[in-house]
């Protein structure tokens, strides 16, 4: 056989094994809504406990053998069907892939071959929920934080694209900077996600819509938030302040205090809050670090303030106990910026929306630009950390 024809089916093969990881989330998916796989599908969350031990092994087996079995031949027979249609040899191997997971799944369902269940491995879960991977930890969320997400068995392409890769489904969301217009409009965003949203802030007379409770806080005095945030699920770290072209001693501690100091000692202390399974898979800190990361915003101390809160999160995030996202934003139409071209509504929309995507660098922005750099930015500097400091624990 000819190099080139090897390689093409070789090729196919691979694009086969996606395939078929994408029949087996779509007949997952099916799952949770068509009443007759829905029968067979209960039994595979009727078999495990919290920590993901069997609540028996007869139960056990049956979930192996009335979900994980059919799952497996749909996806070999789903495969094999696309290789015969089309002819191509390579698109085999994901029916044999597909092979695979039945005789695993039958051997389940005997008692055998137990280890061979890798995203349902007892135990507590030591790792934040992958991104692109399904490990245990994202799975343990689609057993025991939301059963209509997190559909993805290998692969979280498609959770990514329905937006079922992280639910806010009566999450507990403590916003910072509540009282401003981007505050204001995450708030009314995490509402209609049925999310339940904390207003955090530092105004004595802000007042918000019925039903979100305000916290007030202060900077210096994050220590005081542990108990509450203990309650939190998601932490959005959203507050900050721009003094324009001021350069006065006073104007430099203000900028370090609002837009990087309080917000790095707030997100330790949330970080300590993280001492559970549940919390480990669950628990998330978003900052808003602004676009100045990498573009001049006309302030340099704004610039120099985000970017050392960007610096202080692409660092601590490599050891950090749960996830923590960026959010880079463009400019927004608000009170302190009536130039704006973005409206804040429609940021906190595609900032939630692609958090739900499980993105973990969020750009909102119409510059361009801050497409092309940042990635670039928190590649490089992600490596520079890693090679230069040392883990320390989370």
């Amino acid at each position: 056989m000819p190099l080139e024809t090897v390689i093409w089916q070789g090729l196919w093969g691979a694009i086969a094994i996606l395939i078929a990881e994408a029949v087996r989330d779509i007949y997952h998916m099916v799952s949770h809504y068509w009443p007759p796989l829905m029968r067979l599908h209960n039994w595979h969350h009727r078999a495990y406990k919290k920590d993901f031990s069997p609540v028996s092994p007869d139960l056990y087996r049956q979930a192996q053998l009335y979900n994980d079995t059919p799952e497996a031949i749909v996806m070999t027979g789903a495969l094999a069907g696309l290789a015969i249609s089309t002819g191509i040899a390579g698109l085999w191997l994901g029916s044999l892939y597909g092979l695979g997971f039945l005789l695993a799944a039958i051997a389940r369902s005997q008692g055998w071959l137990l280890t061979t269940d890798l995203t349902h491995e007892p135990g507590e879960l030591t790792t934040i929920p992958g991104n692109w991977r399904v490990n245990r930890t994202y799975h343990w969320r689609h057993h025991f934080d939301d059963t209509n997400a997190y559909f993805a068995g290998y692969f979280t392409g498609l959770d990514k694209l329905m937006g079922t890769a992280v639910s806010l489904k009566g999450k507990t969301v403590a916003v910072t900077g509540a009282s401003g217009t981007m505050g204001r409009a995450l708030l009314n965003e995490l509402v209609r996600q049925k999310a339940r949203p904390i207003a955090l802030t530092t105004s004595a007379n802000a007042t918000f819509e019925e039903g979100i409770p305000c916290w007030q806080w202060q900077p210096g005095a994050e220590a005081d938030l542990r108990e509450a945030l203990k309650k939190v699920d998601i932490l959005i770290l959203n507050h900050g302040l721009n003094v324009h072209g001021d350069r006065t001693p006073e104007a430099i501690q203000t900028s370090l205090e609002a837009n990087a100091l309080s917000g790095w000692r707030l997100m330790e202390v949330f970080f300590s809050t993280v001492e559970t399974s549940p919390q480990r898979a669950t628990k998330e800190v978003w900052v808003n670090t602004s676009e100045a990361e990498v573009n001049p915003a006309f302030s340099p101390l704004y610039e120099t303030s985000k970017r050392l809160m960007g610096d202080l999160v692409s660092l601590r995030r490599l050891d950090a106990p749960c996830v923590v996202r960026k959010v880079i934003l463009g400019p927004f139409k608000s009170n302190l910026n009536p130039t704006g071209v973005m409206s804040a509504d429609w940021v906190a929309w595609a900032v939630v929306a692609l958090a739900k995507r499980n993105v973990r660098n969020i750009i909102v922005t119409i510059n361009p630009i801050t497409y092309l750099l940042f990635p670039i930015k928190e590649l490089s500097q992600g490596l520079y950390f890693r090679l230069f400091t040392r883990h320390g624990g989370s």
